[in-house]
């Protein structure tokens, strides 16, 4: 148990950590966030808002991995909800059925916790036999612990044309539920493009775990939003595997991956009554947000609809340019 001692002590390092992060803080380049209040941070290459950049750093100090723990990490996005509801319905899959599963009255990301701001509680989970974490860390902000544990790490990443336009999506329908101007799309854009995005430059973000995932192919499993979206039962089966709840030869007679890929649809997720109407982070200030607006239309090349040519060919060149000699293509 705790004693008095140890409880002061933390309590005195916390006030340390947040007087030395205020200091930090004030001396870091600032960015246009998107036209939402916080300003977004550059620190060591990346862009946060600064309660994500305080919860990364906090988490670097404080969280303590384990080697059955399974991180899912991405950039804004790309694919974390489904991500997140896929996983945790296979890993839960003799606990509950799709008539008592979690997923039906809260949503994923409520789910699955986050390790920028929920790390803290996450033991109780493991309690629960639920070893899952996510994150939008960039890979060289990961917690050492992460690192040196060994534990799993799946990471999904997307075509950056639909990443922006989902992006700029999430922005406009935020800044209208807050009755604030939305930013324009050209001036999103020009943003994306320069790297100045929650948790950007996103091809950075995206080669950072891409590098790690080619060192150590036994620890990581490197996703496509666009592959996964293509044959969706033949990548459940291979997360099943890498994490260490494959299905079995029954299982897969009975449908089992289908049944949970219906139940982790697009579709089904954003027509149930908590996605609706219910409110993420609700009385967290800045951080609370409707729920309903994670979710839109979760298509693949959807950004037609959205950029002219000249925009898309743009941001193709960026993406070529960036992962030139990496080996990966994104586009």
């Amino acid at each position: 148990m705790e004693s008095h001692f140890d409880s002061h002590v933390e309590q005195h390092n916390e006030d340390e950590f947040q007087k030395s992060f205020k200091e930090m803080i004030s001396t870091l380049p600032k960015g246009n966030s998107w036209g939402l209040p916080d300003h977004l941070y550059q620190y060591q290459g990346f862009w946060f808002t600064s309660p994500f950049l305080h919860g990364v750093l906090l988490a670097q100090q404080q969280f303590e991995a384990q080697p059955t723990d399974i991180i899912l990490s991405s950039a804004p996005r790309t694919g974390t909800a489904w991500l997140k509801s896929l996983t945790f319905a296979t890993i839960t899959r003799t606990s509950y059925d799709d008539s008592t599963t979690p997923l039906l009255f809260r949503m994923p990301h409520d789910v699955v916790p986050f390790m920028e701001l929920d790390h803290a509680h996450f033991s109780a989970n493991r309690h629960l036999g639920i070893p899952l974490l996510a994150t939008h860390a960039p890979y060289s902000f990961l917690p050492t612990s992460i690192i040196d544990s060994g534990c799993k790490i799946i990471y999904i990443c997307r075509d950056p044309k639909d990443t922006f336009v989902s992006m700029y999506h999430i922005c406009t329908r935020y800044a209208k539920s807050q009755n604030t101007q939305p930013i324009e799309l050209d001036e999103a854009f020009e943003l994306f493009c320069e790297g100045v995005s929650w948790y950007g430059p996103y091809w950075d973000h995206v080669l950072g775990y891409w590098k790690a995932s080619l060192k150590h192919p036994d620890k990581f499993m490197f996703l496509k939003y666009e592959e996964m979206n293509e044959d969706t039962v033949l990548y459940l089966k291979k997360l099943a595997e890498f994490m260490g709840y494959p299905f079995s030869s029954e299982e897969q007679q009975k449908g089992v991956p289908e049944k949970i890929i219906k139940m982790c649809s697009f579709e089904n997720l954003s027509n149930l009554e908590v996605n609706k109407s219910g409110i993420h982070r609700e009385g967290q200030e800045n951080l609370e947000i409707q729920n309903k607006i994670y979710f839109r239309k979760g298509k693949v090349g959807d950004w037609k609809n959205y950029l002219t040519p000249k925009m898309a060919t743009q941001l193709d060149q960026i993406t070529q340019q960036k992962l030139s000699s990496s080996g990966l293509s994104l586009n």
